[in-house]
């Protein structure tokens, strides 16, 4: 799987959305094949829900759906630019009162970067879907202009 995703990362860059998303069931192995991929390259994963949890700690409420975009931008511009992105832990960015499309501030990162991303839901033909329906934080979004490797 590693050799795949190695594969996808360099054929990436040729299309306009720069970013694969990791996608499978819950202990498939999809941070595990993200931190094998970022021993190899020599990068550390970012673990978004730590890092841009510090930061919109000292934000206010009421702009922190705002401030999420902005911060999480901050961060990945601190990364060298020709060396992929790679996120995990993507939680922190489905909560509600961030009112925020999280597939939507994933890809904008990556119209300027390679991105590698673990999605933390599941793919349903086209769509990804975060959280089951009942549930505050339930998301179905296309994956339409992504690509998407399922472990």
């Amino acid at each position: 799987m590693l050799k795949k995703l190695e594969r996808l990362l360099g054929e990436i860059g040729d299309i306009n959305s720069q970013l694969i998303l990791l996608v499978g069931p819950s202990r498939s192995g999809k941070s595990q094949l993200l931190r094998s991929l970022g021993t190899k390259l020599n990068r550390e994963p970012l673990n978004v829900g730590l890092e841009l949890g510090r930061r919109l700690a000292a934000t206010p409420n009421h702009t922190r759906g705002f401030a999420a975009s902005e911060l999480l931008r901050e961060i990945a511009d601190k990364e060298r630019t020709e060396d992929p992105l790679l996120l995990d832990n993507l939680e922190l960015l489905f909560e509600p009162g961030l009112q925020i499309n999280p597939l939507d501030l994933v890809r904008r990162l990556a119209h300027s970067k390679r991105v590698v991303a673990v999605w933390p839901g599941e793919l349903r033909g086209d769509r990804l879907i975060y959280a089951k329906m009942s549930h505050p934080e339930y998301r179905d979004i296309s994956c339409d202009g992504v690509v998407v490797l399922e472990i």
